[in-house]
């Protein structure tokens, strides 16, 4: 079982990027997935090329930062909510829809599709500001355990406008 999420970074990493766990680059959550790999089979190759055609529609999508929110156990964790925008919210059931092709297992379905709320956690000083411009120009799949190792992270394709 492979534990993957897409994402779409709001700061620059390159593909192959390794980062701890801990140290996320801020980045929007578009849907996490536990995805079965067939014997002999690297099953991210076929997500990747599943999700091709909608990460590479989607990229150059202007996005605006809303209002800060608290999510998690007693709003415990602070997030910048990203303004309703309908390329991302496309994007983000084009890769529920992918998911469910490849027979996955989405991670947190009451906050999918009509549960699904875009935001940007913040990390320490990191953070975005309510009325900031973004643009989606970094779609990413990442293994949430490469190798086995759930302490790490490694962008495994990245879809970019550079």
């Amino acid at each position: 079982m492979r534990n993957l999420i897409f994402v779409a970074f709001v700061e620059p990493v390159p593909e192959g990027l390794v980062f701890p766990r801990s140290a996320w680059p801020l980045h929007i959550t578009l849907v996490r997935f536990d995805v079965e790999s067939p014997a002999g089979a690297d099953v991210t190759v076929s997500v990747a090329e599943l999700a091709d055609p909608y990460a590479t529609a989607a990229l150059g999508a202007s996005l605006t930062v809303g209002q800060d929110a608290g999510f998690g156990r007693n709003g415990s964790v602070p997030v910048s909510l990203i303004q309703p925008q309908p390329d991302l919210h496309t994007l983000h059931e084009q890769l529920v829809g992918t998911v469910t092709r490849l027979d996955g297992k989405v991670l947190t379905p009451a906050h999918t599709l009509s549960g699904y709320r875009p935001h940007v956690s913040h990390h320490g000083d990191k953070r975005l500001n309510p009325g900031d411009a973004v643009v989606l120009d970094r779609i990413a799949l990442v293994d949430m355990a490469p190798d086995g190792d759930r302490t790490v992270r490694r962008v495994l394709r990245l879809w970019s406008l550079d």
